[in-house]
């Protein structure tokens, strides 16, 4: 009999062993779908910031999931005067920290990660545990194994498996749902919704700690297995809450992104709209030298029958000057870009601005010409507004080619300073999103995606620049 009793206290030591490496692997599930996705955090160049690969990404995460692990085992092998669940509080906020500190982004959703995964992660081992205490209790006290007590081992080794068993199911269910019902994993999480998402699970795991102190003490007294099961029903229901409500919240964030969707549209409207003026003004102008175009003729014919070539030349050199100012002086090889370019130049003599165009549009390539527009209407806008506050005032904007890439460099004069986002990498606008401001480089960034590409923003003797990148094959 003395080796059956060693046995079973090597299955009792093993057991927190076992239970620390499938809640490694259950939070590794859960983590890896917010921190290696479609939009990595290498793919955002936020100032101060590290950027790492995609394959780093995914090894990190991995062993994210053996810190977990490790960090319990070392809690279990020392000898700290803690109880389990405290040690697991501990562990939780170590890998919040270590978290953090492989993506730098979004640390109200790591937050809300951590404190679900704790939640969810102990309601399964209290389900667990009860199926395992009703059903050793059940085993134990059969016939048969009241005939076979040396089955005493086999029967511990066993509803120890079932018990592991069933905390991996009810943890990876869980999981899984919560996995399947929180689509927007890239979202920035604002603090508000952070409280709505963690009240379910905090409220989860206290009344977990309340209920386990009151079922030690019913146990105690004999209790009936009706109790149990209502407790089951509790924790079942706690987790469907906290279900529920990330439901309500993704219904919100799809309300947002609605929302955010039609003043995006408003904006393209406001584009186009501009675009349609802009075109009208052309058009103005072209009526008007068209309706004296054939007077002009007559003069430059009258002018040369009479042998005044120097009065023609003079004639004639005035009448170009005037085309030029007429059209803008500006040939970006597309009309649309065109009329963009001039009535921005336009706008920014208006202002006592330098403004200086070697922008050409990329004629033999496959992008859009409204989408150019879009980079074109709201970098220039930007950089009117913010340089009519300067002391000395320029623009200059400039494309050219690199392989495969169409490069686009938008720079301003700028003497002041940037607060940046963290979460996307853009620096932070002191205009209100209202009437479609403060989506002016959202909107570039977002057609640039279209082309594989990206932006970046660099401040550079005393200069803001933009360079939009557009992959061209």
């Amino acid at each position: 009999m003395a080796h059956i009793v060693i046995y079973e206290e090597a299955i009792y030591y093993m057991l927190p062993v076992a239970e620390a490496l499938i809640r490694g692997y259950c939070f590794y599930y859960l983590v890896k779908p917010f921190m290696i996705s479609k939009v990595m955090p290498e793919d955002i160049c936020v100032p101060g910031s590290i950027r790492v690969s995609a394959a780093k990404k995914k090894i990190s995460v991995f062993l994210l999931g053996g810190a977990y692990f490790l960090t319990m085992l070392l809690f279990y092998t020392m000898p700290l005067h803690t109880d389990a669940y405290t040690a697991y509080g501990i562990c939780s906020f170590l890998m919040f920290l270590f978290i953090c500190w492989i993506d730098r982004r979004n640390y109200r959703q790591k937050a809300f990660l951590v404190m679900i995964f704790f939640s969810l992660s102990w309601l399964s081992s209290a389900m667990a545990e009860i199926l395992y205490d009703n059903l050793y209790a059940f085993a134990e006290n059969t016939d048969y194994m009241k005939n076979h007590p040396d089955l005493s081992l086999a029967l511990y080794a066993g509803v120890c498996v079932f018990y592991l068993t069933m905390e991996f199911v009810f943890t990876t269910v869980g999981i899984r749902q919560v996995l399947k019902v929180y689509r927007s994993k890239n979202a920035d999480m604002e603090n508000k919704e952070l409280i709505m998402l963690i009240l379910p699970s905090l409220m989860g795991v206290m009344a977990y700690k309340i209920i386990q102190n009151h079922r030690m003490v019913y146990i105690l007294e004999g209790g009936k297995d009706a109790y149990e099961i209502l407790i089951v029903l509790f924790y079942v229901a706690a987790v469907i809450a906290i279900v529920v409500v990330i439901v309500l919240y993704q219904d919100i964030k799809a309300k947002q992104e609605e929302n955010r969707q039609a003043e995006l549209l408003a904006v393209q409207i406001g584009s186009l709209r501009r675009h349609i003026e802009q075109v009208e003004s052309l058009y103005q102008n072209i009526r008007s030298v068209r309706h004296d175009m054939t007077n002009h003729i007559l003069t430059l014919e009258r002018l040369y029958e009479g042998n005044k070539t120097e009065e023609a030349r003079a004639y004639g050199k005035d009448l170009a000057a005037e085309l030029s100012r007429m059209t803008g002086g500006i040939e970006s090889g597309n009309p649309v870009t065109n009329v963009i370019l001039q009535e921005f130049k336009k706008e920014a003599g208006k202002k006592k601005i330098a403004f200086h165009s070697e922008f050409h549009y990329p004629m033999d390539s496959k992008i859009n010409v409204f989408d150019i527009s879009i980079i074109l209407n709201n970098a220039l806008q930007n950089a009117v507004e913010n340089t009519e506050k300067e002391m000395v005032k320029h623009i200059s904007i400039v494309s050219y080619r690199r392989n495969n890439a169409y490069i686009i460099e938008i720079c301003n004069s700028f003497t002041g300073s940037l607060q940046w986002n963290v979460e996307n990498g853009l620096p932070v606008t002191t205009k209100e999103k209202m009437d479609g401001h403060g989506y002016g480089l959202s909107n570039i960034r977002r057609v640039a995606g279209k082309y594989a590409g990206d932006i970046d923003i660099a401040l550079k003797n005393e200069e803001f620049c933009l360079c939009i990148m557009l992959m061209i094959e």
